[in-house]
């Protein structure tokens, strides 16, 4: 059952007409500075009618929609819809990203929210380049390698994730002013209209939402601003029951007002550092509740990043990704590059498989021993990217047997050709969760935005009076090193960004004109999602929503490889065995969305088909 809006104001307006990429550019926007994210929103050109009262029938949530004027893909349909009405009221693809984003934080408040943060890719039609915002939260700036350790040994991850120390300075908000400042062309106040008014109003309770909200039952009633929010009367949320939060739409209704800024400084600011020092447990919990170190001078220095993003070339197209802070572009570009010399296409599916295991499994190794924050590490992000290195690491794949995990990691500063590498070391445990929205509008800017407060449900403390979780972010650091006689370069540090897998992908063609945007949510496994959704329309002729519906397979440099319930019963698993790999099974990994440019000019939207109760795909102008 899909989640629908029960008073979700829409307003019919003309459709804007058709433009091929390039064709025409989209409204300038003055000049700002993108690295304040304190900054007030700038005004629009033009004043933009307010959003009828009036309830439409519920979206419908349907995984792929083709058609003209834009188009949204996300896992919600009324986050979707929010989008949508966004460009039918001439808003460009950042402008209706911030949208999406800010609804999916009412409806997907699990997953993500401005108490999280993430990365944001960026095609501009009329400059034909890329850009991206790593919006990654910041450890306090007391953090050290020891943030999560006591008496030398490292905390459970449980009792670390439901913490105070957990918790990052939120980027997200800061990522919208951001991206809003550099590409935008509405304010931010009618951009959170939307989901202020889903918030205020609420959404119909989905199976999805009513079942992470179970997972998280024992961990929202020790916090009572969590259980009078999550868990209405004491009680697990009933599908098709409504759910609502008037504390977020008076948030949003405060930065609509204030600017982002007022989640850095000033009243708000002041409670989020309130609930991480002193995290608000209910009396007689059994739960250890450790606090954080999080301080206001924190939050009012917290910086968004522009960083420039990574570029391989595959198949005669431009892949463009998030550099690091985040793994997802040199995990994903190395992983090409390995397999850019063997012609997938005519690969039999077995084959196919072996090929993109071994890639991931290559790509995962160099990744632990090379990625980190570059403001602390030395990122060799040019050696992991060059096609000499994926050359000299892809010759380590045989045709008949599987490669052994934990793999060493080479060396891109001097790459060696089948060298067996140096000493391996485990990849770390990172959290499942977060959600990718995708975007594309008339005048064929792309937005791929992955935004996420970690595992489901966050550090599961809801900031009292504020309508939204904290991100338990900072366990993405490494706690310990994960081989002590390897160099680990993501241990936690003063003001370190920790390294994600977040991988939002846009692909150019030789024209610099877009052909496709994707990404996922899933933790470590949104670089496999990513890659294998890549591989199987480039490669293998896939649909855009066919490849997301493909059953996955993840390998990251560990001992067994997961595999999604078709997998796993099918008689690839034991062809692949015969080989020497090993299997693990998993219920359900990512839960990708994308945008495709047709060759026509219209605008395809992809979502999931079945994972997390199906996605949401939308277009401005249906038309075949």
């Amino acid at each position: 059952m899909g989640r629908s809006a029960v008073r979700y104001g829409v307003v019919a307006v003309a459709a804007a007409t058709v433009l091929s990429v390039g064709a025409a550019a989209p409204p300038p926007a003055a000049p700002r500075t993108p690295s304040a994210p304190p900054a007030p929103p700038v005004a629009s050109a033009a004043p933009v009618a307010p959003l009828s009262p009036v309830a439409p029938p519920a979206p419908e949530k349907v995984p792929v929609a083709v058609g003209h004027g834009g188009a949204v893909a996300s896992v919600d349909a009324d986050a979707s819809a929010a989008g949508i009405e966004v460009l039918r009221r001439g808003g460009n693809a950042v402008d209706a990203a911030v949208a999406v984003a800010a609804a999916l934080g009412v409806t997907e408040p699990y997953s993500a929210g401005i108490g999280g943060g993430g990365y944001l890719v960026h095609y501009d039609a009329r400059s034909r380049t890329v850009s991206t915002v790593d919006g990654r939260e910041t450890a306090p700036a007391s953090a050290d390698a020891a943030l999560f350790t006591e008496n030398g040994a490292p905390l459970p991850f449980e009792e670390a994730m439901t913490s105070g120390r957990s918790v990052g300075t939120p980027g997200t908000p800061a990522t919208w002013a951001t991206a809003l400042d550099a590409w935008g062309s509405r304010p931010l106040r009618e951009l959170l209209a939307p989901a202020e008014r889903l918030a205020r109003e609420g959404f119909t309770v989905d199976a999805t939402y009513r079942a992470q909200t179970a997972a998280n039952e024992a961990r929202f009633r020790d916090f009572p601003a969590s259980a009078a929010l999550f868990l209405p009367g004491g009680r697990l949320p009933e599908v098709g029951s409504v759910a609502r939060n008037p504390d977020l739409a008076r948030t949003y209704a405060t930065l609509a007002e204030e600017g982002v800024g007022a989640l850095y400084r000033g009243p708000l600011a002041r409670d989020i550092v309130r609930t991480v020092r002193t995290p608000p447990v209910r009396e007689g919990a059994p739960r250890v509740v450790r606090s954080g170190d999080l301080t206001e001078r924190d939050l009012a220095g917290y910086r968004t990043v522009r960083r420039a993003p990574t570029k391989v070339a595959y198949r005669g197209l431009d892949v463009y990704g998030m550099a690091p802070s985040s793994s997802g572009g040199t995990t994903v570009g190395e992983a090409l590059n390995i397999l850019e010399a063997t012609d997938l296409s005519a690969a039999p599916e077995t084959g196919y498989l072996h090929r993109f295991i071994e890639a991931s499994r290559i790509a995962f190794a160099d990744r632990g021993r090379w990625v980190g924050d570059p403001a602390f590490e030395s990122v060799p992000v040019r050696g992991l990217l060059s096609q000499r290195y994926a050359d000299s690491r892809a010759c380590l794949i045989r045709d008949d047997a599987a490669l052994t995990s934990p793999l060493a990691p080479g060396d891109p500063r001097d790459p060696v050709p089948c060298a067996p590498g140096g000493t391996a070391a485990p990849t770390t445990y990172e959290g499942e969760n977060t959600t990718h929205l995708t975007v594309a509008d008339r005048w064929g800017n792309v937005v791929a935005y992955t935004l996420t407060i970690e595992s489901t449900g966050g550090s599961g403390i809801t900031v009292p009076g504020r309508g939204f979780l904290l991100n338990n972010e900072l366990t993405d650091f490494s706690f310990v090193p994960a081989n002590p006689a390897v160099h680990d370069p993501n241990l936690p540090g003063p003001g370190k960004r920790p390294r994600s897998s977040i991988s939002p992908t846009i692909v150019l063609d030789r024209h610099d004109r877009p052909v496709l945007a994707l990404g996922s949510p899933g933790g470590a496994t949104i670089v496999t999602t990513v890659l294998q959704t890549l591989t199987g329309v480039l490669d293998r002729g896939l649909p855009l929503v066919d490849a997301i519906a493909a059953p996955r397979a993840s390998q990251r440099n560990q001992a067994t490889t997961e595999l999604e319930p078709a997998l796993w019963n099918s008689p690839l698993r034991a062809r692949l065995e015969a080989l020497g790999h090993a299997f693990r099974q998993n219920p359900e990994i990512g839960a990708a969305t994308g945008v495709q440019r047709l060759p026509d000019g219209r605008w395809l939207a992809a979502a999931e088909t079945v994972r997390r109760g199906g996605g949401s795909a939308m277009v401005v102008r249906p038309g075949r």
